[in-house]
């Protein structure tokens, strides 16, 4: 009887203890950031909110959901733009849970779900433009993107924020075939500024052509001035022959002065 009732008690001991150990594991604690989807014997019966929770051992289960905005990476897809050029293409999606139930009963894993869709979609909306609008129309098709895959999305309780075409990788022989484009469009431009700079100087030469033809002396006005610059150099001997023309012109000056 003794034995019996000892034994009696170390059941009971240890049932309280799986007790309170089944207990304790129903107490939950969902983060403000996230929300908890309750499944009862495997059937959704509701959300819990942010907050210690409890649920029941064993007969139900709670899935913690994530409803911050999370980023996912879409790798490098090799598409075949409209003109037929093979390029490589990344870009980011940037997504969010509005729906927590949605997330976890209409897919299996919606972050992967939606990251092959994003797959998708990038190849099927670039490859309907042409490389040089792949370049300058990131912005339009991002914009593109995101609406199939917002649209798609939407029935598995996420909304997507947003959609980046980040880098455009093209082949080697492309890269080398622009960039001698783009060091012959340099040249161009460079050859266009010299012809408009030498214009400019024959413009102005022709203007003090004409002025000095016009005016009576000027030319020899301009070669005393160039003599007296010259002068000014005393580590230098010149040697500088006057045409009679010249020796006249100032000899008129001078007596016209002296008058």
């Amino acid at each position: 009887m003794v034995e019996f009732i000892a034994s009696l008690g170390v059941f009971m001991v240890i049932a309280v203890i799986v007790f309170i150990v089944l207990l304790l594991s129903g107490i939950k604690i969902v983060n403000q950031y996230q929300r908890g989807v309750i499944l009862t014997f495997g059937k959704f019966t509701g959300v819990r909110e942010p907050g210690l929770r409890f649920v029941f051992p064993i007969v139900q289960h709670i899935i913690v959901v994530d409803i911050r905005s999370t980023p996912i990476d879409v790798p490098k897809q090799e598409i075949i733009t409209k003109d037929n050029v093979t390029a490589g293409v990344d870009a980011i999606v940037y997504f969010r849970v509005i729906d927590a139930p949605k997330a976890v009963l209409a897919t299996t894993n919606y972050v992967y779900a939606t990251s092959q869709f994003a797959q998708a979609a990038l190849r099927d909306v670039t490859g309907n433009f042409e490389l040089d609008d792949l370049l300058s129309k990131r912005e339009e098709i991002s914009q593109q993107i995101k609406e199939i895959v917002d649209k798609q999305t939407d029935q598995w309780g996420i909304d997507v924020e947003a959609v980046k075409v980040q880098n455009i990788e093209l082949p080697s022989d492309m890269k080398r075939a622009m960039a001698k484009q783009a060091e012959a469009e340099r040249e161009r431009r460079s050859n266009i500024i010299n012809a408009e700079g030498e214009r400019a100087a024959a413009e102005t030469l022709a203007e003090a052509a004409r002025i000095i033809a016009s005016t009576p002396g000027a030319i020899n006005l301009r070669t005393l001035n160039t003599v007296e610059r010259i002068s000014t150099e005393p580590s230098q001997k010149t040697t500088i022959l006057f045409p009679i023309e010249l020796l006249e012109a100032v000899k008129t000056i001078g007596d016209n002065m002296k008058r």
